[in-house]
Parts: structure tokens; C-alpha cells; sequence
């Protein structure tokens, strides 16, 4: 019996994601330390031993170890760069005709791999620069952007109107966002209770019940497959996906074209500098004066994953009264003013409540996402989707690069100034946005628009 529901597949993949992020950072950052300083961190002590007083020869230490740290997470997101663009680009656009299961199966083979890896990089005591390797094997397989865009597409081919779309898509964040304040919540228990270890296990074990998950009990929908055809060379495959990709934007003509550069150009720049910013947080969180250990990370995590939930919710309330395009914007204004104000927080308390400035930030994504699909035909949504996907690996490991990098050199004089650029940065979306709005004025001229445009190409032809 075949099950025509991906949630559960997005549902593990989320947990391994989610759970593999904060405990890969934390272990890396412990390692560095130990090389750095000679000797090793318990697990019920404060992860960074952590040292407020600036003379201190330990704060000079927790410096270098966070320069190293964010400098080798630079190195890793590199490794993965190439590979993970190339085999996105492909795989995605290739499911258009060949389904979109064989993305989600290949990603989680990559996923599982990396997970083995790490498994004994801890086990064996390996090198961790041995990391580097692995985030290159994995990214072969394609990396989770791919799996998501596979997802997100296999959402779309079954919805038959726009709002379903946009509905169901909020609802899959709206997971998303429970899963990741559940293992953000728990991943400081995971690493004082079970060790790297055997959190690296579980991890491993929950990817291998998604790919059996996948493999075995996840349907095909009737939509696809059905004109499956003979299989191609490589050259002609490649040749196919260049000209896939040329069409979808060559046959939105005219402001249909703009509008669709400006929500995808958008989304992108939006995705960028939330991408990129993420892993700051633990670091800035790690260091002096916060000085939080593995525990409050994940209370922190938690807090901040909230946003899902409450980005959901805010789409379902805010889509009864405002358009699309507005709830993109107060979800962007409201992150833009919560990284200002992470910039200055200096205690705790300051910086659990500035969390909540995040509440909306998963919302433009979601918006965006759906009114991008509804601006393509359902045969362009497979190629749309890897764009999509495309452009987040390379603008997320390039962004996650050169936060890191910008991070590493001004940690030592003043380690919230990422987090005020970041804050600068999120103009660039917001002037996008208001330039797509001018374009459609309203939803009902903006739903007239695609329909006039693509009426207009029909009688061309």
C-alpha cells in the first residue's frame, strides 16, 4: 500500500537536520578547543569555558578558539559548494519527468553517508578536518535543499488551487518549525546524557527509517510518470535542463517576467542572510558575555524555531484580511528589527526575549515560495524548484561563508556587528518587494496579470 503523504519523510529529515547542525557545531568548536588548549571540556561543565575578564588568558584562548572555529565551518560549507549546486540543478530539474522521489532517495543516501562519517570521525577519535571530505561525498547526492525543493514540488503537483498551495506549504514550515524547536530544545540533553556518539547514532538511524520510508511506502502521484521517456544521454540530459531552464524565464514574458525575477531575487536575498546568519548564533551565544552552555543553546534554538509556528499561524490569520506580498513584508520587518537588537544584548534575559522579535521571520519564505509557484505553469514547477534550490546552496554556502569570515574578523572587537549588517542587508529584499508590489498593485490585478500574460503566449502560439 503506497501512502501519497511526504510530511513523515519531511518530518525525520527535519529531526536529522535540525539535530546534526547544532551538535556537529558544538563538537567541532570542543575539539578545537582541545587541540588549542591542551586539555579537554567535561560535559556538565560550561561548553566554551566560558571568560568575561578581558585580561584574562582564557578569554584570549576563547578568541582564537571562536576565529577557528568559524573559519573551518567556512572551509566545510566550501567543500560542499560545487558538488551540492550541481547535482541540485540536475536532480531537481530532472524530476519534472522522472519523479520527484529520486531526489528525496539520493539526498538521504548522501545524508546517511555523511552521518556514517561522523559517526566515526567521534568513535575513532579521526581528525575532524576529515569533515571536509564528507561534506564533499555528501553533497554529490545532493544536500538538503534539494530534498526540500523535491518536497515542496511534491506538495504542489497534488494542490489544484493557488490558497491550497500557499496553505499547505505554511503547514509544511509550520512542521518544520516543531521539529526544529523540539531538537533544538533537546540537543544539549542529547550531548550531556548520550555523548557525540551515540547522538550521532540516533541521527543515523532516523535517516535510514526515511529512506526505507521513501523507498518502499511513499506513492508516485498519477500526475507523473506518466509520460516517463526513454532515457537520455548525458550530454542531451544536460542540454534538455539548460533549456528548461532558459524557457520558464523566456515564457514569462513582459511584467510577468519582472514580477517573477523580483519574487525569486527576493526570496533569495531574504534566504541569504537568514542562512547565513543562523550559525552565528551559537557562536556569539558560545562567547563571553553570554557565556551560555550546550543547555541554554538549545533553549535558545527552541526559541528561536518557535517562528515556524507562529509564521504559520501568522499566514493563516494575516491571509483572511492582507495580501501576500504585506505578509511578506511585516515578516521581514520584524527579523530586520530583532538582528539590530541581538547586536546589543548582553544578558540572557535580553537575549531569550529578542528571540521573540523572530516570530514571523519563516513567513516571507513560505509567501514567496507560493506565489513563485503560482506564477509558472505545473510542467515549469519541477525546473522552478531547482532554481529555487539552486540559487539557496549557492547563496547560502556563500553566505554562510562570508558571515563566517566577517564573524572571524571582528569577534575580537565587536561581535555583534554581523548582526547589524545582517540588519542592513534585509533592506535589499525589502526595496525588491516594493518594487514586485508596484508591478501588482493588488492580488486581484497581480492574479489578473499571470492570467492576461500567459493568455497572451497561448494566442501567440
Amino acid at each position: 500500500m503506497k501512502i501519497f503523504f511526504v510530511e513523515p519523510a519531511i518530518f525525520l529529515s527535519a529531526f536529522a537536520m535540525s539535530l546534526t547542525m547544532p551538535l556537529t557545531t558544538q563538537y567541532i568548536y570542543r575539539r578545537i578547543w582541545e587541540e588549542t588548549s591542551n586539555y579537554s571540556i567535561a560535559f556538565d561543565s560550561n561548553i566554551s569555558e566560558c571568560e568575561k575578564n578581558k585580561s584574562s588568558p582564557i578569554f584570549i584562548l576563547q578568541k582564537e578558539v571562536q576565529k577557528k572555529a568559524s573559519l573551518f565551518g567556512l572551509q566545510v560549507d566550501l567543500c560542499g559548494l560545487i558538488p551540492g549546486i550541481v547535482s541540485t540543478f540536475i536532480l531537481l530539474s530532472h524530476s519534472d519527468h522522472y519523479g520527484r522521489k529520486l531526489p528525496m532517495v539520493l539526498s538521504c543516501v548522501g545524508s546517511l553517508a555523511t552521518s556514517v562519517w561522523l559517526c566515526l570521525v567521534v568513535y575513532l577519535a579521526l581528525p575532524f578536518q576529515l569533515l571536509l571530505a564528507s561534506s564533499f561525498l555528501g553533497a554529490l547526492c545532493g544536500n538538503y535543499t534539494t530534498f526540500w525543493g523535491a518536497s515542496f514540488a511534491y506538495i504542489v503537483d497534488q494542490c489544484k488551487e493557488d490558497k491550497e498551495k500557499t496553505v499547505r506549504i505554511a503547514v509544511v514550515d509550520l512542521l518544520l518549525g516543531l521539529i526544529t524547536g523540539l531538537t533544538g530544545l533537546s540537543s544539549g540533553y542529547f550531548i550531556r546524557e548520550l555523548g557525540f556518539l551515540w547522538s550521532f547514532l540516533i541521527i543515523t538511524l532516523v535517516i535510514a527509517v526515511n529512506l526505507i520510508y521513501i523507498l518502499f511506502f511513499l506513492g508516485t502521484p498519477t500526475t507523473e510518470m506518466q509520460s516517463r521517456e526513454v532515457l537520455e544521454s548525458c550530454a542531451e540530459a544536460f542540454k534538455s535542463l539548460l533549456l528548461r531552464t532558459y524557457l520558464l524565464f523566456k515564457n514569462a514574458a513582459g511584467r510577468r517576467g519582472a514580477l517573477l525575477c523580483l519574487l525569486l531575487f527576493s526570496m533569495i536575498a531574504y534566504y541569504v542572510v537568514l542562512i547565513g546568519i543562523s550559525p552565528i548564533f551559537i557562536l556569539y551565544e558560545l562567547d563571553a558575555p553570554l557565556c551560555w552552555d550546550e543547555v541554554f543553546i538549545g533553549y535558545g534554538s527552541a526559541l528561536g524555531s518557535v517562528s515556524f509556528v507562529t509564521s504559520f499561524l501568522g499566514i493563516w490569520i494575516f491571509s483572511y484580511c492582507m495580501e501576500d506580498i504585506h505578509m511578506a513584508f511585516i515578516g521581514l520587518f520584524t527579523t530586520l528589527s530583532g538582528m539590530a537588537l541581538v547586536a546589543f544584548s548582553r544578558t540572557t534575559v535580553m537575549m531569550l526575549s529578542v528571540r521573540l522579535l523572530f516570530i514571523f521571520s519563516i513567513m516571507p519564505l513560505s509567501v514567496l515560495r507560493s506565489m513563485l509557484s503560482k506564477v509558472v505553469s505545473s510542467a515549469e514547477l519541477g525546473t522552478l524548484f531547482a532554481c529555487i534550490s539552486v540559487l539557496e546552496t549557492l547563496g547560502g554556502v556563500i553566505a554562510v561563508s562570508s558571515f563566517n569570515g566577517i564573524y572571524s574578523a571582528t569577534v575580537a572587537w565587536y561581535p555583534g556587528f554581523t548582526f547589524l549588517l545582517s540588519a542592513v542587508l534585509m533592506l535589499i529584499p525589502a526595496i525588491s518587494l516594493c518594487s514586485a508590489m508596484c508591478i501588482s498593485r493588488n492580488s486581484e490585478s497581480y492574479t489578473l496579470l499571470i492570467q492576461e500574460e500567459s493568455g497572451r503566449e497561448t494566442s501567440d502560439t
